[in-house]
């Protein structure tokens, strides 16, 4: 596989002056958490279908996900509430918009404000905003939402993504680099916040790839701070933010695919997305090392922060990469615990590579300094950052 040029690993834990750097982590889930060893019952009991044959589907595709638990907004107070929504057919998009606009706005402000407490400064020193979802559709947008949740000064310089799926998270994290570079002395806030309900449906043997969805997603928000030039005495940043990059896939649109309507948002993912991904994942990791200035690729030699889109996807990455079993565990945590939660996952996904590096640390095992935060979403969109693990 080759090696990392010593003189590029280097040795020194400190970020380099002008580097974007994470400097705090922080989550929150809405309150209902759901078991995947029930889900199935309750999924056709509240939507009142009998069908057999999609019973046994969904049950199959809830031990393939490897998904344990996960949290989700929809609750049987929303259920009463709004009986249409386990309904099919009915022209719902105004209720669910009702409810995800609420729902991902408490959520941001939660995450936002556990990850400002862990970043341990005053939100007053925030100067910008960037704010990610795929859940929501609004003018104003959730970015002014989350501003007036929060507090922040009407003067803080804010950026909206909607509708990039699950490379929304690395893809505002890139964003952030950006803003965090090019503005000496300013902390961004980073927030993502997402919910399955835009999507929620009632089973349907004319939508059996809606079954996928409903073993696999889940919903929460989470929140970085990025700046660069750390404060020695008040900060501790966890990554530098070295190198990023992002690249579609011509003639892959159809693959990952979205249309809001009336009932909400029609997902449809292709059977081939991760074939896809695995025939074009290490061109895309080759041309992101080569413009970082690494001399030569070990991916073993390196930590691997990657967005769990599914089992599939990270089983033929790891086969592709020959990456050693270790190498995704933080991913298949994250995919374990909180589902595949869009955006989100890749701040679950960066806390559990967090947690895993003290473990090394503590068994006095040799750590992997350098490494590579990685997402997909619809384009198909690759995201990727090389980052420095300063946690260390």
């Amino acid at each position: 596989m080759g090696s990392i040029d010593a003189e590029v690993l280097g040795s020194e834990k400190k970020s380099n002056p002008g580097k974007a750097t994470i400097l705090a982590l922080g989550k929150a889930f809405p309150h209902q958490l759901v078991m995947q060893e029930y889900l199935v019952d309750g999924y056709f009991k509240t939507t009142k279908c009998d069908d057999p044959e999609l019973k046994q589907k969904l049950t199959r595709l809830c031990k393939t996900t490897t998904v344990k638990t996960r949290y989700v907004v929809m609750s049987e107070e929303i259920l009463k509430k709004y009986p249409e929504l386990a309904i099919e057919g009915g022209s719902t998009v105004t209720q669910r918009l009702d409810i995800c606009n609420d729902a991902v706005t408490e959520m941001a402000v939660e995450a936002s404000r556990a990850c400002i407490k862990n970043w341990g400064r005053s939100i007053s020193e925030i100067t910008h905003l960037v704010y990610v979802s795929s859940s929501e559709a609004r003018l104003p947008g959730g970015d002014l939402y989350l501003a007036k949740g929060l507090g922040l000064s009407p003067d803080k310089h804010r950026v909206l993504l909607y509708f990039v799926g699950c490379s929304g998270g690395v893809a505002g994290l890139r964003v952030a680099k950006d803003i965090a570079e090019n503005n000496p002395g300013s902390r961004v806030l980073l927030a993502t916040s997402e919910t399955t309900i835009i999507g929620f449906k009632p089973p349907s043997v004319d939508r059996p790839y809606d079954l996928v969805g409903v073993a696999l997603f889940g919903d929460g928000a989470g929140a970085m701070i990025i700046g660069s030039d750390p404060d020695p005495v008040c900060e501790k940043p966890l990554f530098e933010l070295h190198t990023a990059i992002q690249n579609f896939l011509p003639d892959t649109e159809k693959t990952i695919d979205g249309r809001l309507t009336e009932q909400g948002i029609n997902f449809k993912l292709a059977r081939e997305l991760p074939q896809i991904i695995e025939d074009n994942v290490e061109n895309f990791c080759k041309k992101l090392i080569g413009k970082a200035g690494l001399a030569h690729k070990n991916y073993n030699q390196m930590f691997w922060a990657v967005h769990p889109g599914g089992p599939a996807i990270l089983n033929r990455m790891e086969k592709r990469l020959n990456l050693s079993p270790e190498k995704l565990s933080p991913s298949r945590r994250a995919l374990m615990d909180y589902g595949n939660a869009s955006s989100n996952s890749i701040v679950y996904v960066l806390e559990y590579m967090l947690e895993e590096s003290k473990k090394v640390r503590n068994m006095n095992e040799e750590e992997n300094e350098w490494g590579l935060i990685l997402a997909f979403g619809p384009g198909v969109t690759f995201e990727g950052i090389i980052a420095i693990n300063l946690d260390v």
